[in-house]
């Protein structure tokens, strides 16, 4: 082995290196932002769990009892609704990830002595972020029985009979199977990152082969190119989803409770909204190897930031914030909630409709910036 040749070869590397400033870029920025990431958003204990609160007692007694829920730090309770429908159907919606419910003869039975009894619905779909909930909700039942028997001490208690029972409901999961959880949200991933990976090469793809100048001189519109390349992307995600499906249900038992159509319908959503940002990625650099670079810049979000992993609700705002301007992060609310919650348009509306902004924009975008590189 020669030293000097050795050398030479080194010092060539290290200035082809210094050259490719994208690759530099991407092995100096990605491992920043997975450090800003895991240790600035990523968080496992989840607080502030947003709680709405149905009190028919209305009562100092029920008062005190949603001031000892709320000083856990588990429940942040966002407002009283007037019904117990009322209070199921903003968990249902994801209005709020836990509901509890005081009936209206809850003072009147701590006064005579017998067992009061009080409901915490929790919205188990994530078991990650309920455990916590369901922990904290025990708690308060634990330390009020503490709490009353020592105040009225041999007074009407029955033996063996605690005042205080607070029952957890654990709704759509009662088991607390994680795969429930991660099944649906494996849909969003592998339709998310393989067509933004396919699609950020395809006009790459044609640069380098030389067939995008014969696209450019066809009577073909700049959007009747974008549109015909993701037009065969579209039915490989609808038959990724598909086969997802079936697995999951057939293999990982898990249940379908809304309405399949509907899945079908936002997922095509969700679908072309990947495959325009993969376009719009494909339209900012000239090498297929720029192009898998910059998508993971979008991919590490997406997996992270998204709520696939990590609950959102343990997220610091920024990061949540973050969150809300990925297309991941809506169709996994809306995907959990037609396979688990059994809901329907009506209180995914939200989500679906950012869902059809996110499609334009990244179709109109693509669009602009091919005519821009066509000049």
């Amino acid at each position: 082995m020669n030293a000097g040749r050795l050398r030479s070869i080194i010092w060539k590397e290290f200035i082809q290196m210094r050259r490719d400033r994208a690759t530099l870029g991407l092995m100096l920025g990605i491992p920043v932002m997975q450090l800003t990431l895991f240790g600035y958003a990523i968080r496992q204990d989840v607080r502030n769990l947003p709680t709405v609160v149905y009190d028919a007692s209305r009562t100092q007694e029920s008062r005190e009892l949603v001031q000892q829920f709320g000083a856990t730090g588990n429940f942040r309770i966002t407002r009283e609704v007037a019904s117990y429908e009322q209070a199921l159907r903003r968990v249902d919606a994801g209005q709020a990830h836990a509901a509890i419910i005081i009936p209206d003869d809850y003072a009147r039975d701590l006064k005579r002595g017998r067992p009061a009894q009080v409901q915490v619905l929790v919205d188990a779909s994530d078991p990650t972020a309920s455990q916590s909930a369901i922990g904290a909700a025990q708690l308060v039942g634990q330390r009020g029985n503490l709490r009353l028997t020592a105040q009225r001490f041999g007074t009407a208690f029955q033996p063996g009979r605690l005042p205080l029972d607070v029952r957890v409901r654990p709704l759509y999961n009662p088991a607390l199977k994680s795969v429930l959880f991660i099944v649906p949200g494996i849909i969003g991933m592998i339709l998310s990152n393989l067509l933004i990976i396919m699609t950020a090469m395809a006009v790459v793809r044609e640069r380098e082969s030389g067939t995008l100048e014969q696209l450019i001189v066809t009577p073909l519109t700049r959007t009747e190119i974008m549109l015909g390349k993701i037009a065969p992307y579209v039915l490989v995600g609808l038959v990724q989803l598909t086969a997802v499906l079936l697995v999951g249900h057939w293999l990982f038992k898990v249940p379908i409770r809304g309405s399949l159509l509907l899945i079908y319908a936002v997922s095509l959503l969700f679908v072309v909204a990947s495959l325009g940002l993969g376009l719009f990625i494909s339209t900012l650099v000239t090498r297929q190897a720029q192009a898998i670079q910059t998508s993971f810049f979008f991919l590490l979000p997406n997996v992270l930031l998204s709520g696939f992993m990590f609950p959102r609700e343990a997220m610091p705002a920024a990061a949540a914030w973050v969150g809300l301007i990925l297309p991941l992060t809506h169709f996994l609310i809306i995907i959990r909630g037609i396979v688990l919650k059994g809901v329907g348009l009506a209180e995914l509306w939200p989500q679906t409709l950012a869902l059809v902004g996110f499609s334009a924009l990244f179709i109109t975008f693509s669009t602009l910036r091919f005519h821009k590189q066509m000049e």
